[in-house]
Parts: C-alpha cells; structure tokens; sequence
C-alpha cells in the first residue's frame, strides 16, 4: 500500500479516537453534578477511555484503537445539601468524582490531537494530488 495512504489510515485511526475520547469528556462534564436518585446512593463515576495500538496488517501500520471504556473508581466528593433528594440523614451528598479543570484539560488535548490528525489527512490529500498532477503533466 501506498505510504501516503497508510498515513492517512493511520490520521483517521486517531481521529475516531480522539472522537470516542472527546464524547466521554463531554458526557463527564455534562453529569459533573449528577448526584443518585435516592439517599446515599451512588452518582455519577467519572468515565475513562483507553487507548491501545494495533498493528494493521495492510499497511503494516500501528493505528490507534480504543481499548476500553472505563469508570474512574476515585473516591466521591460531599457537599451539605439537606434540600437534595440524594441527602442523607445528616443532609450530606455524595456528588461525582469529576473534576472540571482535569475534564477541561482532556477536552483541550483531545481538541488538539484531533486538529493534528486531521492535518495529517490534508497534507496527504495535497501529497497526493500534487503527485497525480506532475503525472498528467509529464504525459
């Protein structure tokens, strides 16, 4: 297989990745004050994506695959909210354990490793068209 098309494997690999990654970011920042829907019970659990490398046997490639989805099994904040339906006895809460900045980071380089991969993918586009373009030239 062509070296340009196999980068291009590669770029759209990480772009399906970065995608997975960023939907769970978002669904981590879209339950950051999900607390249980009874008293004591457990909220939402920050979810986790994996990341593992797989060789393509095409193009002899590494691509990117998500490995697995997982939950963060870091300790829960409490908050005092006796008016909160998921309040205990003594008023308290368990909320989730999603942090903001760590979920806004991960966004962020989520975002970036996204933009790179689709760059990959547009210079060889170009690569490509230039070569196609000096071959119907010399003809």
């Amino acid at each position: 297989m062509d070296p340009l098309v196999a980068s291009m494997k590669v770029a759209a690999s990480g772009l399906e990745a970065q995608s997975t990654r960023i939907r769970i970011v978002s669904e981590n920042l879209a339950n950051a004050r999900s607390t249980g829907d009874t008293p004591g019970a457990d909220p939402f659990r920050r979810k986790t994506v994996t990341f593992a490398s797989e060789l393509d046997r095409a193009t002899g490639a590494s691509l990117v695959q998500v490995e697995r989805l997982g939950v963060d099994e870091g300790a829960f904040s409490t908050e005092y909210d006796p008016g909160n339906p998921a309040a205990n006895e003594q008023g308290i809460v368990k909320m989730p354990n999603v942090n903001m900045l760590i979920e806004m980071a991960d966004m962020r380089e989520a975002n970036r490793s996204y933009e790179a991969n689709l760059q990959s993918i547009k210079q060889s586009r170009d690569l490509i068209s230039a070569t196609i373009d000096l071959l119907r030239a010399s003809q």
